[in-house]
């Protein structure tokens, strides 16, 4: 039996809200009642709505006459503001606007707005509330679902799927409230921050943590409560099908020393022909028939340094794939016309990942363990009781301040790396190789030169002498993801 507050839910009649809204603030979650036909819903005897005291009496949105009148048989009715709220009480008017909804749970979710959405999802050929979260509230999106979702299957054969990658956007305006919450830009100004690619500070976001900060007589002091009925209702301005991102991972080799591991392009002036994600991420958009994507990997390597062993972790998502699925010998073939197009980068383990999995990318960035080879010179002859005090260093902790190269981009701090075991081999009295396996994130170079006192201890304050790098390669990334594939 459907328990609802009678006084709540004459209150929220008076406040101008449809029916479906007060089913929604009286956290109603039985889905039947708000797919009934919107005019089902304001008709006598159609809502059974059960108040908590006293039982078995029924609130009625019906047409009566001004205030609660109690018939004979002991039932309440409840004024009808839909029909109240028609201007001179012609019934060829439509219903009042919803003051909450803003009409999207009135005509925007019936027959006749869906047929106009069908014509979009047919077109690509594919057939496949300012208010804060609280508990048990029915939020305005997951009612406009529950009504709307029956009606596409009723007019194109296609259940709706809230798992499916295909999704139907339908973005809504009204231009009559635009402007209702602008005064909680003065009221609270440190939630509202213009951020890069945003058209408006004025997100759900920030709406919402102002919404949270502003206190109840300040909110009153600006806010008209109640509300006025608006004239017209929503528009929908925009139905957008796309299909949700995919996520393609895998490991990558770089075996070139003129090459970035992203497009380099300083002042609009690109510095190299092409980048590691480039040469991987144009055949994944050709093969899944993307529209963009987004480059993410275990941490990076310089332009001049080689990435060895079993390569760098990486991610693709594809954005708004036309193609979502490859079966597994696809994706060899794709992973063979990715290594037979450049001898800079081979990649290795592609397959199709979760947008989750890549986490256990990201956690190897700082957690996990690194190990690289670098070809020194030092300006003093090397002696064999240099090799063997590099050698014998376990856990050598640095303090390495932001590097100078690229203080333009990483904030001044000094950090602490470590350096697990090193080996030496000798080539001549000087220049050696140095194996070296360290924690994620220290800066190899600069424990080499010292970056002008900027990395203590170094190679040249070990050895007592002036030394530089040639040549680095990291030899291996010690994160156990992508899983291995079989790619015999």
């Amino acid at each position: 039996m459907l328990i609802i507050d009678k006084s709540i839910a004459q209150k929220l009649l008076n406040f101008g809200a449809c029916p479906r809204c007060i089913f929604r603030f009286c956290r109603i979650g039985s889905q039947d009642l708000y797919r009934r036909p919107y005019k089902n819903t304001t008709e006598e005897n159609k809502l059974p709505c059960e108040t908590a005291n006293p039982p078995h009496k029924r609130i009625k949105l019906d047409s009566v006459k001004e205030g609660e009148e109690q018939t004979s048989n002991g039932s309440h009715q409840v004024p009808n503001a839909e029909n109240d709220r028609t201007a001179g009480g012609d019934e060829n008017l439509r219903p009042a606007v919803c003051s909450i909804c803003l009409g999207i749970l009135q005509e925007l979710c019936e027959m006749d707005f869906v047929k106009a959405v069908s014509v979009s999802w047919l077109v690509v050929l594919l057939k496949q509330d300012f208010l804060a979260e609280k508990e048990d509230l029915v939020q305005l999106k997951e009612a406009y679902k529950w009504i709307i979702h029956p009606l596409f299957l009723e007019q194109l054969g296609v259940p709706a799927d809230g798992k499916s990658l295909f999704e139907v956007s339908v973005v809504f305006a009204h231009p009559e409230t635009d402007e209702d919450c602008h005064f909680l830009a003065s009221a609270c100004p440190s939630c509202f921050k213009q951020e890069k690619n945003k058209q408006s500070v004025f997100t759900r976001m920030a709406v919402v943590k102002a919404l949270d900060m502003i206190s109840e007589e300040d909110f009153l002091k600006h806010f008209q409560c109640p509300l006025t009925s608006p004239k017209v209702p929503c528009t929908a301005v925009d139905i957008q099908c796309t299909n949700g991102a995919i996520f393609v991972a895998g490991r990558y080799n770089k075996y070139s020393r003129t090459l970035p591991q992203t497009p380099w392009i300083i002042d609009g002036e690109r510095k190299m022909e092409s980048s590691v994600e480039e040469l991987i991420s144009e055949h994944l958009m050709a093969a899944f028939k993307a529209d963009s994507f987004n480059f993410s990997s275990s941490g990076r390597e310089d332009v001049d340094v080689r990435t060895l062993g079993k390569g760098r972790p990486f991610a693709i998502e594809l954005v708004n794939p036309r193609k979502v699925r490859l079966a597994a010998e696809e994706m060899k073939e794709l992973q063979q016309i990715i290594n037979n197009s450049s001898d800079k980068v081979q990649v290795r383990d592609l397959q199709l990942v979760t947008r989750e999995a890549i986490g256990h990318m990201k956690e190897g960035e700082e957690a996990k363990t690194k190990t690289y080879s670098a070809l020194i010179w030092t300006e003093k002859a090397i002696r064999n009781e240099d090799i063997e005090l590099l050698d014998n260093m376990k856990e050598l902790k640095l303090d390495q301040k932001t590097p100078l190269r690229v203080l333009h981009r990483r904030p001044l701090a000094v950090r602490v790396r470590v350096i697990y075991t090193m080996q030496s081999e000798y080539i001549d009295e000087h220049h050696f190789r140095l194996h070296l396996k360290t924690q994620a994130g220290t800066y190899i170079k600069e424990f080499v030169h010292g970056d002008f006192g900027r990395t203590k201890p170094n190679i040249g304050t070990l050895l007592g002498t002036t030394a530089d790098i040639l040549e680095l390669d990291v030899e291996s990334v010690d994160v156990d993801w992508p899983p291995a594939l079989d790619d015999k």
